[in-house]
């Protein structure tokens, strides 16, 4: 008995044991089959998901939104936005500027007034393409309700001394100052709401077309002959001198020396050479069209037309090398007038204005119509008597 028992452990082995060995390897091999299910689904859901992906990267241009290829990359609102999805951090969102847009401002004044700005810029367009005086004149912007030029028009003293000769005190130069009030255009048409809303034709653009007509001849007239009473003060308007007695304050004529005629091209030479030689180079003539046709017929001694047309198209026509600007506001030709200016009226000449131009749409003044009140302020004057020369039709 004692040599059975040990070949029979050996053999056969503890019962229990034996069945906790197979219950664990069978846990083993079931909870393995439960992990390789579950990474085979995942492995599955992952292979679903690149091939959707893969689907929509080669989906034809037409069937997906167009994707901006001007955007900017370094956006603050989108690094902004990526930050707080990322970690969450709003603060960079809290210090963001709304930028606002908007098609009117508002403007100081008791009735609220609005700013165009599409109207604004047509009117002002047509004002600068128009043949005025402020094509040749000095523009400036100002932000003032006047504007003012300092004119040195005086000279030093001076004198010869020795070296061993006492000097004398020499004069002084006088520094004049000239001041350009700004006055206010204005316009104010009116249609029906109904027409607006109706027309066939932009109404509100043609409304704006008339405003810049208007606004263009008033300041024209007024930079020629205005009386500088609620608008700018035209450079005709000063009193006029012979030019052999000529002095600051005054413009300077020359006499054709013919009672309402020209008398021949003598006078046109001797109105260019009454400037001054540091104006001649910027000179311009001034005139209207009917004054340019006399003067267009004029032959020197040699049978040349004085006049000459532009070699290019938009070069201006010259007269004795001279551009011509034509003024329709200045005078005909008549006993007495001053039909013909030369000078450099970009020193001779100041238009002063205000940088915008203000419209107020108002719809309910008027009903059942929309009012169109557009505004301007300009002001003009000399600002160098020295710089224009007059030709006065006149015997003396």
């Amino acid at each position: 008995m004692s040599k059975t028992e040990p070949t029979r452990a050996r053999g056969g082995g503890d019962p229990s044991a034996l069945s906790e060995l197979r219950s664990a390897v069978t846990g083993f091999v079931s909870d393995f089959k439960g992990f390789r299910d579950d990474f085979d689904t995942r492995l599955q859901q992952t292979e679903e998901r690149l091939t959707m992906l893969n689907k929509k990267s080669c989906t034809p241009a037409p069937m997906r939104p167009a994707l901006s290829v001007n955007a900017e990359t370094e956006l603050p609102h989108q690094k902004a936005f990526d930050a707080y999805l990322r970690s969450g951090d709003d603060d960079a969102l809290r210090g963001l500027a709304p930028e606002g847009k908007a098609m009117s401002t508002a403007v100081a004044g008791d009735g609220g007034y609005l700013v165009d700005p599409q109207t604004s810029e047509t009117i002002r367009g047509v004002l600068n393409s128009t043949a005025s005086l402020r094509a040749v004149a000095n523009v400036v912007e100002v932000e003032a309700t006047s504007y003012d030029v300092l004119v040195d028009h005086s000279d030093v003293g001076h004198g010869w001394s020795t070296e061993s000769g006492a000097v004398t005190e020499s004069a002084t130069p006088v520094i004049d100052r000239i001041g350009i009030p700004l006055h206010e255009l204005s316009a104010m048409p009116k249609a029906s709401q109904r027409l607006l809303d109706d027309s066939a034709f932009d109404v509100e653009g043609w409304l704006a077309s008339r405003i810049a007509d208007k606004f263009t001849r008033a300041e024209a007239a007024a930079f020629v002959s205005g009386d500088g009473v609620d608008k700018p003060t035209g450079f005709l308007t000063h009193a006029q001198v012979d030019n052999d007695v000529w002095s600051w304050g005054n413009l300077g004529y020359v006499p054709t020396g013919v009672d309402g005629a020209f008398g021949g091209p003598d006078a046109i030479i001797d109105l260019i050479y009454a400037l001054g030689a540091q104006y001649r180079a910027g000179a311009v003539f001034v005139m209207n069209s009917k004054t340019a046709g006399q003067i267009r017929k004029m032959k020197d001694a040699e049978g040349r037309f004085l006049w000459t047309d532009g070699m290019a198209a938009g070069e201006p026509a010259r007269l004795m090398g001279y551009k011509v600007l034509i003024a329709e506001d200045m005078p005909d030709v008549a006993s007495g007038s001053v039909a013909v200016a030369f000078g450099d009226f970009s020193a001779g000449y100041t238009v002063a204005e205000r940088p915008d131009l203000r419209v107020l749409r108002d719809p309910f003044s008027a009903k059942p119509h929309v009012l169109f009140y557009a505004t301007k302020r300009v002001g003009g004057d000399v600002s160098d008597f020295a710089a224009i020369k007059l030709l006065k039709f006149a015997v003396s």
